[in-house]
C-alpha cells in the first residue's frame, strides 16, 4: 500500500518564538494573574514541553521582562521629538496610564521588576531622558521627574480599573459631607467616567507643579 501523502496547509501548532511565549504570558497573567502565568502554565497553552521554552526565553525574568517590553511599546512618546515637554508628557502619560490599565496584573508585578537593559523599555525611558534635557531641565532632575510622574500614573491605572461606585457611601447619615462630595461629582461628570475626570485633575496639578519647578530651575542656571 503506498505511503499516505503529507496533508499540505498550515501546521495545527503555531511555530514557537520569543514573541508567541511573551503574549501568550502575557494572555495568561491577564487571565490567571501572576501565579497562572509561569513556565508551565505557558508550555500547557502552547501544548509543548516547558523544555522548549527555553529555546526562546532564558526563564521566567526574561519572560517578566519581555512583558514589560510589551506593555512599554504601547506607551507613546512620540510627542517628545516635537512638542513642548509639558504636552509631551501629556501624551506620554495619558498613554502609559492605558498601556498599563489594559494588563491589570501587570501594574503591580512590572511597578517592582529590576529594568532589564539594552531593552524597548530602556528605550522608551531614553525618548523620555532625552526630550525633557533637550527642553532644559537639569540632567540630574529628569529621573526624578520621570518617577514621581510614575507613582501617579500607575496609582491611576489601578484606578481604571476599579468599580466607578467603589467610593459610594450610600445613604450614611453620619457622614453628610462625603455623600454630599459623591452626589455633587456624580452630577458634575456625566459625560466622563469619574477614574477619568481625576487622572486629568491629577495630571494637570502635577504638570503645574513641574512646571514651577522647571522655571525656578531654569532661572537659577
Amino acid at each position: 500500500m503506498p505511503a499516505q501523502a503529507r496533508k499540505s496547509g498550515r501546521p495545527r501548532v503555531a511555530v514557537l518564538s520569543r514573541d508567541l511565549i511573551l503574549e501568550t504570558a502575557l494572555n495568561l497573567l491577564d487571565k490567571n494573574g501572576e501565579h497562572g502565568a509561569g513556565i508551565r502554565d505557558i508550555a500547557r497553552a502552547l501544548d509543548v514541553r516547558p523544555s522548549a521554552l527555553y529555546n526562546h526565553v532564558s526563564g521566567q525574568d526574561d519572560i517578566i521582562a519581555g512583558i514589560r517590553e510589551l506593555v512599554s511599546d504601547r506607551i507613546d512618546v512620540s510627542g517628545f521629538d516635537t512638542l513642548e515637554w509639558d504636552d509631551a508628557v501629556r501624551q506620554w502619560a495619558r498613554s502609559y496610564r492605558l498601556a498599563f490599565a489594559a494588563h491589570p496584573p501587570t501594574i503591580g508585578m512590572l511597578a517592582v521588576a529590576q529594568l532589564k537593559p539594552k531593552s524597548r523599555t530602556s528605550k522608551m525611558y531614553d525618548a523620555v531622558c532625552a526630550g525633557l534635557v533637550k527642553s532644559g531641565w537639569p540632567e540630574a532632575q529628569v529621573l526624578n521627574v520621570i518617577v514621581a510622574l510614575e507613582c501617579f500614573i500607575l496609582g491611576a491605572a489601578l484606578d481604571h480599573v476599579a468599580p466607578d461606585d467603589m467610593l459610594n457611601p450610600g445613604d450614611d447619615e453620619d457622614s453628610t459631607a462625603f455623600v454630599g462630595a459623591y452626589q455633587a461629582r456624580a452630577e458634575a461628570h456625566t459625560d466622563v467616567r469619574p477614574t477619568d475626570a481625576v487622572f486629568e485633575l491629577g495630571l494637570e496639578a502635577m504638570l503645574a507643579g513641574l512646571t514651577t519647578t522647571y522655571q525656578s530651575l531654569k532661572g537659577d542656571s
